[in-house]
């Protein structure tokens, strides 16, 4: 099931380019994330079903329009599908680098499975903590799921590569949402990408929290974030070297 197919203008930089991000917004999701901004799309399923054949279609449809690369959104519980869909849409002319735009709470057996078929690994890395991780997502092992994840993209993918015009064409691009209270766990997250991923890792760290979907059932992350703790993460990943991204 997809919920949107289009020209996306607001991812990353090194995505968008000059014609936009072909995004695909799959449908559902495998956290259960309680301050979703798009929970209805990962938690209400908002979509409509289609075949692979079609989505190879979606695939070449947003290549023609100019995007440059296939940004499927959320694939984690779709990944049969897209990878049955690539041939069709390899035979018809898909060039561009796919896009594997998740929440980093992946199978590893899976991610392994993947080496060679997509070029651009954009995980999120939500949390540090065992209790963040059961307590806002309902994954208590997020935090060693992710580290496990991290190093077998890199592993496969390397750095983010950047052509002369500044567009990503193959590597690892880390988002980082800070979030209040430091529940996301910024300093252990930088760490661990600057000691056991690369220094040289490209991490967006990112300061759109807002408090929705069921965000405000927990008083700790009701409000946006401050711009003092967004100047505190950046510094954070200062002080690890790290220096791409942000």
């Amino acid at each position: 099931m997809i919920s949107s197919a289009f020209s996306h203008f607001g991812e990353e930089p090194p995505l968008v380019g000059h014609h936009g991000s072909g995004t695909i917004f799959l449908t559902h999701c495998n956290l259960r994330c309680v301050f979703c901004q798009n929970y209805d799309i990962s938690h209400l399923g908002e979509g409509k079903p289609i075949t692979s054949s079609e989505l190879a279609q979606y695939m070449i449809g947003l290549q023609q329009r100019g995007c440059h690369n296939i940004n499927f959104v959320t694939p984690t519980q779709y990944v049969p599908q897209i990878v049955a869909a690539l041939p069709e849409a390899i035979e018809l002319g898909l060039t561009v680098p796919l896009v594997y735009n998740c929440g980093g709470y992946e199978s590893l057996e899976v991610i392994k499975l993947l080496d060679g078929i997509f070029d651009i690994y954009m995980p999120d890395t939500k949390f540090s903590q065992e209790e963040a991780g059961a307590r806002y997502s309902n994954a208590s092992d997020y935090p060693q799921v992710l580290q496990e994840v991290l190093r077998e993209m890199h592993r496969q993918v390397g750095d983010l590569v950047l052509d002369e015009q500044g567009i990503a064409s193959q590597g690892l691009l880390i988002r980082h949402l800070v979030m209040p209270h430091g529940v996301a766990g910024t300093r252990e997250i930088m760490a661990f990408i600057a000691q056991h991923v690369s220094i040289d890792s490209y991490v967006n760290i990112m300061d759109q929290y807002r408090p929705l979907y069921r965000a405000g059932e927990y008083s700790e992350i009701d409000r946006p974030i401050s711009s003092r703790e967004y100047r505190e993460a950046i510094g954070i990943a200062q002080g690890e070297r790290l220096h791409r991204g942000f």
